[in-house]
């Protein structure tokens, strides 16, 4: 995400817009957020799933959320773009649970609601026998969803020079 926004004060205000746009128009309708609680009751966490077969945004959806892609990106909206396409492009086919977002308040890292996050859903993917994928834009990231049973299966070079991006999945369990 870094990459994407690389000016600080752009980025904390267009990801708080993306990922709003990305819960209503696509995630929450599919039962796909996860939420966790800080010890103060504030939000510490969230997780975006998308079930089996459901990945893929709708081009009515698309449609609905660029106003606010316009307001998330604003110049970097083309950048942006050429990031979705090429994950798309790259997306397996085979039925899984895609983990699109995962992430926690700074002020909580630490404390156990990323662990909780992950659980959650993969206690549920694992009932189902189904296998899972995510995309790890930071390789500090790659040793924790390994910890979660997940396996880099590809390295995924972004357009325009962009760092790479690790393909990750987790068979059923």
């Amino acid at each position: 995400m870094q990459w994407m926004w690389p000016d600080d004060s752009a980025r904390a205000a267009g990801l708080p817009k993306l990922f709003a746009a990305l819960i209503r128009f696509h995630y929450l309708s599919r039962g796909g957020v996860e939420l966790a609680g800080a010890a103060d009751g504030t939000v510490g966490g969230a997780a975006l799933w998308a079930p089996p077969g459901q990945w893929q945004q709708s081009r009515f959806s698309e449609f609905l959320m660029l106003p606010s892609l316009i307001r998330a990106f604003g110049k970097r909206l083309e950048v942006g773009g050429n990031v979705a396409e090429t994950m798309k492009r790259n997306h397996p086919e085979e039925p899984h649970w895609y983990l699109a977002v995962i992430g926690t308040d700074p002020d909580v890292r630490g404390t156990g609601l990323g662990y909780a996050l992950m659980r959650s859903r993969l206690d549920r993917v694992d009932a189902e026998h189904a296998p899972a994928y995510l995309e790890s834009s930071k390789p500090d990231n790659v040793p924790y969803y390994e910890r979660f049973g997940f396996e880099v299966t590809h390295e995924l070079p972004l357009p325009n020079g962009g760092p790479p991006v690790w393909a990750m999945w987790r068979r059923p369990a």
